[in-house]
This record gives C-alpha cells, structure tokens and sequence, in this order.
C-alpha cells in the first residue's frame, strides 16, 4: 500500500536521516521525497510503500509519533488515497 509520510517543524539537525532509518528499519521503501525549509520551518512529504513491512499503518503512526515527540517535531502517516481526498482542490 502507498502512504504519504508529512513532516514539519522546527529545522535541525538529522530529521531526514531519523524519519528513513525508522522507514527502512519497518521495511517501508521512500518512493519520492520533497522537503523545504520556510523560514526555520521543515517541511517533508514523502511518497512510500508499506507492501513489505510487518507493521500495520498504526503501528508506523505510532512509532512515527514517538519519533516526532523524541526530536520536537509532526510526524503523520495516511494512506495516499485519503490524503489526495483531503488535498485535492
């Protein structure tokens, strides 16, 4: 299953390399990535397959989530159908 990975907040060191070793660590490949800095402000979206993890989607939420808490910043996982529902215009 695809799911899109959002990550925002505060800018600093290792945010890039912390959210894609827990992804590889589940067996969640990145398919794309686009991340931006705005204003001190990091933003992430990143396009990935769950296909082969053991984890379900709440489970990676969950472990996202303690992540985002960890370093100080939002980590979110949706299925990408729900998110292109929420975002298309």
């Amino acid at each position: 299953m695809k799911a899109i990975v959002t990550v925002m907040g505060e800018d600093k060191v290792g945010i890039i390399a912390k959210v894609s070793t827990l992804l590889a660590e589940s067996k969640i490949n990145i398919l794309d990535i686009s991340q931006t800095i705005m204003q001190d402000i990091f933003t992430m979206i990143m396009l990935v397959d769950t296909d082969k993890s053991e984890k379900s989607i709440g489970e990676i939420s969950d472990m996202l989530n303690e992540l985002g808490k960890e370093i100080g910043i939002d980590i979110k996982i949706q299925h990408e159908g729900i998110f292109n529902s929420m975002h298309r215009i």
